[in-house]
């Protein structure tokens, strides 16, 4: 039994690679987290809910845990969806 195209790759040839999205870096001379700031942390979650990631925002991992944290507290009461 042979099979025609066993050798043949289906991989699509590639493509000029699309443009990184780039870092907004709103937390430049921020050294620390308000959690308790609600205008401030509902700018780093989406319309849908979601924690907008570090590697978009520019923050660092410890401003990253600082937003993380702070946007939980604020869900649980009820300040943030």
């Amino acid at each position: 039994m042979a099979y025609p195209d066993r050798g043949k790759s289906n991989r699509r040839a590639k493509s000029a690679r699309p443009t990184p999205k780039r870092r907004v870096r709103q937390l430049d001379g921020v050294e620390s987290i308000d959690t308790n700031d609600h205008e401030f942390l509902r700018q780093f979650v989406t319309e849908h809910g979601k924690i907008v990631p570090a590697r978009i925002t520019g923050a660092s991992a410890k401003q990253q845990r600082g937003i993380k944290r702070g946007v939980r507290k604020l869900r649980v009461m009820g300040l943030v969806q």
